[in-house]
């Protein structure tokens, strides 16, 4: 039960998303470095590190007071909780080395963390898996399964969800000929076609809403479960290509566990990620905003130096092709920043920052505007899918009747649900050791997701009231709001449902068109790599190196 979104608030009128920008006003700074990273999330992070490795000048440049993006962490009743993603899928490649097998590689998650030397902080949840709460009753998720698709209809676990019709409805799978009239592209239509409505509205909506932030009709198959179709061509039926699946990840774990976490929660990878870019000198501008980014006419490169270095050092690779104005410290910036900017003298001051390359890191909203002033053809905001909003509650709570996890790791909730409003609950003491252990005997730490309309005023969120009440409901005990040591919402606004049909064919032609304006421009992050931490730090690894051939070839 992982919720990994980002935040933004900028977005372009349709009409105007691709006419050229009124020039920003003229800076009165001027800095130079080799590479400007715009966003201090998990891909800027990546970039930032990977450039500096080659040698590079890096200036990583964040709006809020605080790197990490959807990896997030505050502090409830004194425990240190995880606010945003709180672990990453196994699937991709080796969790640890295998000595036994020396060429078998790490998965990109698995690898970042190598690299940063903290692999001894990987753990696995617990293996007792997670609950699915239906409207008429709950039940454990079945154990071979996939995003809710039953490798084997006909077991137990499965017809406890669906009942014998549904079952032998699904496993006609097994004996229907595979024919495909049409590309097969959207999940829930694959799956009502080959095992039924049963399956799709019990199983399939409930993890796949949960997971992705979106029915499974709008989902794209490639996206989030890559290999299906072929392993369906192949096997002959779903559920047989479900079952390959399984066996080549090599994990029949308890549904709900093909995921691992970090000891002390998934934000020390930021920590990690931050202290080794530190150690390669990238410099950090947090709490700035970029007003505009252009790419400027290239000067001679045998004239063009690094501004403020005194070493006498000749210029570095390429010429300087990118103008990056910052704007102005506001009232809405962190005091931290205000207090930096007004002993530099440069509170109203915008500043601009030369450079050789530059990426956009940043989330989805503010990444369209930088493109689309940059010429890109980003298409009208209604092309692209609907952003949601999310909250996220924590609940801190004593209660030793919690202490047997009546319900798991914890529970997704199908539509229908009478009387609750979450969309999952995670119980998190009770999935992740090193939390139980930090929490204390007896107390727990519970998380619940809402769905938010994407316009709902701030102040307009869960309550403690209101979470305890579905968590009470969802874990079939009755809890005491005395009990409750500490509550915490999150929100996470503009969260792009990056599954959806038609996606990746945007953000391929939006990358193609960003390639064709200069290679010294990278995009990266979650809403064009796809859903997952997996997916993120891979394509960021490799448009950054991309990127970084290109400068120091230049």
């Amino acid at each position: 039960m992982t919720e990994e979104t980002a935040a933004t608030e900028h977005e372009q009128p349709e009409a105007q998303q691709n006419e050229t920008p009124a020039a920003p006003e003229t800076p009165e700074t001027t800095e130079t470095t080799d590479v400007v990273v715009i966003g201090g999330g998990v891909a800027g992070l990546i970039a930032a590190r990977s450039s500096a490795r080659a040698g590079l000048r890096v200036i990583l440049i964040e709006s809020s007071e605080t790197l990490g993006g959807f990896v997030a962490t505050q502090t409830v009743a004194g425990i240190r909780v995880d606010s945003g993603a709180e672990s990453f899928a196994t699937r991709g490649g080796l969790l640890r080395q295998n000595p036994a097998d020396p060429k078998a590689q790490l998965g990109p998650v698995a690898q970042l963390i190598a690299d940063l030397g903290i692999e001894d902080r990987i753990v696995s949840p617990n293996v007792t898996g997670a609950w699915l709460q239906l409207p008429d009753g709950a039940a454990p998720l079945p154990k071979l399964t996939i995003l809710g698709i039953p490798g084997a209809p006909l077991a137990t676990d499965v017809r406890r969800i669906i009942g014998w019709g549904g079952a032998l409805r699904a496993q006609l799978d097994r004996y229907q000929p595979l024919l495909r009239v049409r590309p097969e592209t959207d999940l829930g239509g694959i799956v009502r076609r080959r095992m039924g409505k049963r399956v799709l509205d019990r199983l399939v909506t409930p993890i796949v809403a949960g997971v992705h932030s979106a029915h499974p009709d709008l989902v794209d198959v490639h996206a989030v479960l890559p290999g299906l179709t072929t392993a369906m061509t192949r096997q002959g039926s779903l559920s047989g290509a479900v079952l390959s699946l399984i066996e080549e990840r090599g994990s029949t774990a308890a549904a709900g566990s093909a995921v691992a976490g970090l000891s002390g929660g998934m934000f020390t990878l930021i920590e990690a990620l931050a202290a080794d870019c530190e150690r390669y000198g990238v410099e950090f501008r947090m709490g700035r905003s970029v007003a505009a980014v252009a790419l400027a006419a290239a000067p001679d490169p045998e004239t063009t130096g690094l501004a403020g270095d005194d070493s006498g050092a000749e210029a570095g690779p390429g010429p300087l092709r990118w103008r990056t104005t910052l704007a102005p410290h506001t009232a809405d910036a962190g005091e931290d920043a205000r207090e930096d900017a007004t002993e530099a003298g440069a509170e109203a001051t915008p500043v601009a920052i030369d450079s050789r390359a530059v990426v956009v890191a940043t989330s989805f909203r503010s990444g369209l505007a930088l493109l689309a002033e940059l010429g890109v053809d980003t298409g009208r905001v209604s092309d692209w899918p609907e952003p949601a909003s999310v909250d996220l509650a924590s609940i801190v709570i004593d209660d030793a009747r919690l202490d047997i996890a009546p319900r798991g790791t914890g529970v997704l909730v199908a539509p229908g649900v009478p009387g609750v409003r979450a969309k999952a609950l995670t119980h998190a003491t009770s999935k992740w050791p090193w939390l139980a252990e930090a929490a204390g005997a007896g107390r727990h730490v519970l998380r619940l997701s809402y769905d938010r309309a994407a316009d709902a005023p701030e102040g307009d969120t869960v309550t403690q009231t209101e979470a305890l009440a579905d968590a009470g409901t969802l874990l079939g005990l009755t809890l005491d709001e005395a009990a409750v040591a500490g509550f915490a919402v999150t929100r996470w606004n503009d969260s792009l449902a990056f599954a959806t049909v038609g996606h990746r064919a945007r953000v391929e032609r939006l990358l193609a068109q960003t390639a064709e304006i200069d290679p010294s421009l990278a995009v990266v992050g979650a809403w064009v790599a796809g859903t997952g931490l997996a997916a993120t730090i891979a394509q960021a690894g490799q448009a950054t190196r991309v990127l970084t051939r290109a400068v120091t070839a230049a």
